[in-house]
């Protein structure tokens, strides 16, 4: 993600050393994404990343790290944090907390098929079943509580039509989180920005296999629908127009359900949740986008994206059965 923090050579050999992973090979700087400090750290032992975390906290960071462990060790493809010989998984560089994870195999995969979506649909289903028996909690932090204190901020920001859409979608997403068919929606941990560019496949072309779903650091516990919407919205969407691709869309809710199928009551919500993680992604990008941050390689995204995807899923309302 963009360097906040420049982690040199040395320091990444300091850690390098306390979790015994040998000697520092090469450490390169990773320029996607908004939030921490990454770095490629390849050591004698392997290939990992190092996060230097410039939001979140030393008391609140167990909860992303314990439940990335505690997913690799029931199978889950998600990458492991490393443990020093005390078993601490957290650290910390320039006095900021840190971490270092194993790196996945392969690369992203930007043009997903059907074949992609069916192997993530069914291993988003498998974290979320993983996820239940997780003994530590923390709320979704981009969740609704922050949506309602963000939106004023941005709202000087944008042009009548936009601020007449965003404010309409966050009082009708009030008042859903308020309704009773609301609070009996399954929840547990989620993963909360599982795009794309946070999924590693590797293999011959067309025959590509999920090896990994990483950068938990948005997880939190909430409705497992709401995890599945953000997906939809980003793996089967026409990238230029926001537009579903409802054949793609389709084919992830079925091998989503190959392991826990959905409700009633998630089925007859998911167009508003789709909704919802459409507003959630435009108020976090206009807030990066008009507010940023220093540092070097940061490149915000355009947040006319979700703004588009919100449009199309309030125009066109898709329910995953007939």
């Amino acid at each position: 993600m963009a360097v906040f923090t420049e982690v040199t050579r040395e320091q990444a050999q300091a850690l390098a050393s306390h979790l015994s992973l040998g000697m520092v090979q090469e450490l390169r700087g990773i320029s996607a994404g908004i939030e921490n400090t990454n770095y490629f750290l390849t050591t004698e032992r392997g290939e990992y990343v190092l996060t230097v975390f410039e939001r979140l906290s030393f008391e609140q960071l167990p909860f992303y790290l314990r439940l990335m462990q505690h997913l690799a060790q029931r199978a889950v493809l998600v990458p492991e944090p490393q443990a020093d010989a005390q078993g601490e998984i957290l650290h910390s560089i320039d006095g900021k907390p840190a971490a270092v994870v194993n790196k996945l195999r392969g690369g992203h995969q930007l043009a997903p098929d059907l074949f992609h979506c069916q192997q993530v649909g069914a291993q988003l289903a498998r974290m979320h079943l993983a996820g239940q028996d997780f003994p530590l909690s923390q709320p979704n932090l981009r969740g609704l509580p922050w949506w309602t204190e963000t939106v004023p901020v941005v709202l000087p920001f944008l042009n009548a039509s936009q601020a007449e859409l965003i404010s309409t979608e966050l009082a009708f997403q009030q008042q859903l989180a308020a309704s009773a068919s609301y609070a009996d929606l399954p929840r547990g941990p989620i993963h909360a920005d599982l795009f794309r560019d946070n999924v590693m496949f590797e293999g011959l072309p067309g025959r590509e296999k999920l090896s990994g779903f990483f950068d938990f650091y948005f997880a939190g516990v909430d409705i497992w629908l709401f995890d599945l919407a953000v997906c939809l919205n980003d793996w089967c969407i026409d990238l230029a127009s926001g537009a579903l691709d409802e054949a793609r869309a389709s084919a992830f809710v079925a091998a989503y359900e190959t392991q826990r199928p959905l409700s009633g009551t998630e089925h007859r919500l998911l167009p508003a949740m789709l909704r919802a993680a459409a507003l959630r992604f435009w108020i976090s990008r206009l807030w990066d986008f008009h507010l940023p941050r220093d540092a070097a390689l940061l490149k915000p995204h355009d947040p006319g994206h979700f703004e588009r995807v919100l449009r199309a899923r309030v125009a066109s309302p898709w329910h995953a059965m007939p």
